[in-house]
């Protein structure tokens, strides 16, 4: 009888390759509620944080062209995708290449109070960073009149 060495790492990657057969692409509804395939090449790694006033995200893009990003806002969705292309050097010999480009695509919901047309973003030294203000942020006083 022969004895053979169980590896762990072989379950596991057997159970994600038949979930994989189920669910080859991640997939988002658009505005008629439609699902839309999506791939992506690589993720973007992404801060979100919270003041009184907005929202905040920032986004990591380096060696992205600001012309190569789309943000949107659908149905309480924020989606932001974009590709970071590479670039065709001639003449040099690659010895190890780690970086990965292509397409990405991150989708988050929103807040209902996000005051959606105040909504800012600029790119500067490979971060996108985007301001989305609170609905309402300042609070009003509102006087009552006698009838």
């Amino acid at each position: 009888m022969k004895l053979m060495r169980w590896n762990p790492l072989h379950e596991l990657e057997e159970v994600s390759a038949r979930l994989n057969r189920f669910f080859p692409h991640s997939a988002i509804a658009d505005s008629t509620g439609k699902e839309m395939k999506l791939t992506a090449d690589w993720i973007p790694l992404v801060d979100v944080s919270e003041t009184e006033e907005a929202f905040h995200i920032d986004m990591e893009l380096p060696d992205v062209d600001r012309e190569d990003v789309k943000i949107t806002i659908d149905h309480g969705v924020l989606t932001l995708q974009g590709e970071r292309k590479k670039k065709q050097e001639k003449d040099r010999k690659v010895h190890r290449a780690e970086r990965t480009y292509g397409r990405f695509v991150r989708s988050f919901s929103l807040p209902h109070h996000i005051d959606h047309p105040h909504v800012t973003a600029e790119y500067t030294g490979g971060v996108l960073r985007l301001h989305l203000p609170k609905a309402g942020a300042t609070p009003t006083t509102i006087d009552v009149k006698a009838a």
